[in-house]
């Protein structure tokens, strides 16, 4: 399986940190976040990665060409930003005719046991598969309502008056039938304008292991102390 880590965006909500590197960059235990899911990748049998770009290009470029080891990475460049969804669908000749393809926000930390959500996925057999989890303020967030049978009923981004508190992790994984989904505008974003339209279609997997969005400065210096680096889940 291919992956795309999302990686295009300024950042503004870590400002000032971000004013001189982009937010995939930022360290966590001193690696930057893009090398730890580079590193996830590697520890799942993920070889063959997209990083699309835009704020600080030249300094992702520069980094990957360094630190990407043994992963082929391919290195995108949007000089306007296409949103989440339209980065799949400018890409869909990259994911090829793969059956599966994983999507990854390059904000994200996690340790996430690949392989336990996508045997869920093979079970499921959705659309797409969308990790979950809860969280504290789910007004910030993609906001999911499932049934028994771990279907996504409801979605809802950034709600007003959340239904609850169960929110999309950032982590999921796709199918063509997804990049079906995706309309042709500019930009065109995944919890706005996609994932809302496919209820009933898509599989919500329960990420237990760590999981934290640090696209805030409180959430990145929670990061600093409690991310147990990547292992293998037993």
């Amino acid at each position: 399986m291919k992956a795309i880590i999302l990686a295009a965006g300024h950042g503004e909500r870590l400002k000032p940190l971000t004013n001189a590197i982009p937010k995939c960059l930022v360290s966590v235990r001193g690696l930057p976040i893009l090398s730890i899911w580079l590193g996830l990748c590697r520890q799942h049998g993920i070889n063959d990665v997209l990083v699309n770009t835009h704020a600080h290009a030249c300094a992702v470029r520069k980094h990957l060409l360094n630190h990407s080891g043994d992963i082929r990475v391919k290195i995108t460049y949007e000089e306007r930003l296409l949103g989440s969804a339209g980065t799949l669908l400018a890409n869909r000749d990259w994911i090829g005719s793969d059956g599966e393809f994983w999507v990854f926000y390059g904000d994200v930390l996690t340790n996430v046991s690949m392989e336990r959500m996508l045997d869920f996925h093979y079970r499921h057999r959705q659309v797409a598969t969308l990790g979950v989890y809860a969280v504290a303020d789910p007004k910030q967030c993609g906001i999911v309502s499932i049934d028994d049978e771990h279907i996504v009923q409801g979605f809802v981004e950034k709600p007003t008056n959340p239904c609850g508190n169960l929110a999309f992790a950032g982590v999921m994984i796709g199918t063509p039938a997804l990049l079906d989904a995706i309309p042709d505008h500019v930009p065109a974003d995944l919890g706005f304008h996609v994932l809302p339209n496919l209820l009933g279609k898509m599989a919500a997997y329960r990420i237990s292991e760590y999981l934290l969005d640090i696209g805030t400065p409180t959430a990145y210096q929670d990061a600093q102390l409690s991310w147990p680096g990547l292992r293998v889940a037993a």
